[in-house]
């Protein structure tokens, strides 16, 4: 499974407090293009078919997008056992968000306003299992491990952790501990079934609770889910300014942004405006990001109606 790297002298190992946003997805996903050759190829298919549908005109959605939500909480004591009422306020932020119904949208430049648009997707606990027996949409597994990586040891039984349900039916969300400062991670479309989903630190999981400053709007929830729906990083994930997140509306930026940053900040001859970096696919604080761009739905309506088609419908 993906190996971590190293972490940073100023992230502890148990994750008690992260001191910046970080995300394994992109780390999850290059492993998963070294190990996996028909992932390698799905991604090369997907890029080339959103290319496609995003050339042609969408049809405006008037009804949204209704995903199926199940929460595996895996637990080694009563405090990582997260309780319904903050599972339900992660629903909450994430219905939010994904409908532009955030109220902290409000805060978004004037420059941008006009690309924030409803994404049109909701999300809901399931209230039938995979065998169709009635369920909170909630599992609850007991485990012996201190902690996961993000290596999907999670993901099964086998390793401590809960095995998925059907990834064509349900969004599959672990809740857990998480090592060395990651706050979660996110599997794009077209891997394995068996590991499909997203995983979140306990944490910083839902609004109230256990959930923690400056992790505590459920935005790390938000985050990962637009991996799930085939989102990169606002700043392509290069070293430098060459990088791309695919998105034809989002500044190219440098780096990451982190923490409340002051509008503009500029990178890569971006400016005025500067970098974006209050959208969600950034790395600012919970309390900072608050936008998805026209763009940004557009490439996740293409997913939700072509390599995640099966979870809508």
């Amino acid at each position: 499974m993906a190996k971590r790297e190293k972490q940073t002298e100023t992230e502890n190992d148990t994750n008690d407090q992260a001191p910046r946003r970080m995300c394994g997805a992109m780390q999850v996903h290059q492993w998963l293009l070294e190990s996996e050759p028909a992932f390698r190829m799905n991604m090369v298919e997907f890029e080339r078919n959103m290319r496609s549908r995003l050339r042609i005109a969408m049809v405006a959605r008037t009804t949204p997008y209704k995903i199926n939500v199940v929460v595996h909480v895996v637990y080694q004591n009563t405090s990582q056992n997260i309780s319904k009422s903050q599972i339900a306020s992660q629903i909450k932020a994430l219905n939010q968000d994904f409908r532009s119904k955030n109220p902290d949208r409000s805060n978004t430049p004037e420059a941008w306003k006009g690309l924030v648009i409803d994404p049109m997707i909701e999300f809901a606990l399931a209230t039938k299992d995979p065998t169709g027996k009635p369920t909170d949409g909630i599992t609850r597994t007991a485990t012996t491990q201190s902690g996961f990586e993000d290596d999907d040891k999670v993901k099964f039984d086998t390793s401590g952790g809960a095995n998925v349900w059907p990834a064509d039916r349900y969004l599959n969300i672990w809740v857990c501990q998480l090592n060395g400062g990651i706050l979660g991670y996110a599997q794009f479309p077209g891997g394995p079934k068996k590991s499909d989903g997203v995983v979140i630190l306990n944490s910083a999981f839902g609004t109230i609770g256990s959930a923690r400053k400056p992790f505590n709007k459920g935005r790390t929830t938000t985050h990962e889910v637009g991996h799930f729906l085939n989102l990169r990083h606002i700043w392509g994930d290069t070293e430098d300014c060459s990088g791309s997140d695919l998105v034809a509306d989002t500044p190219n930026s440098e780096t990451p942004n982190y923490g409340k940053p002051t509008f503009p900040h500029i990178s890569c001859s971006n400016g005025p405006q500067g970098d974006m970096f209050m959208n969600f696919m950034d790395y600012v604080d919970d309390d900072t990001m608050i936008m998805f761009t026209a763009g940004q739905v557009a490439r996740m309506h293409a997913t939700l109606e072509g390599p995640r088609k099966s979870l809508s419908s």
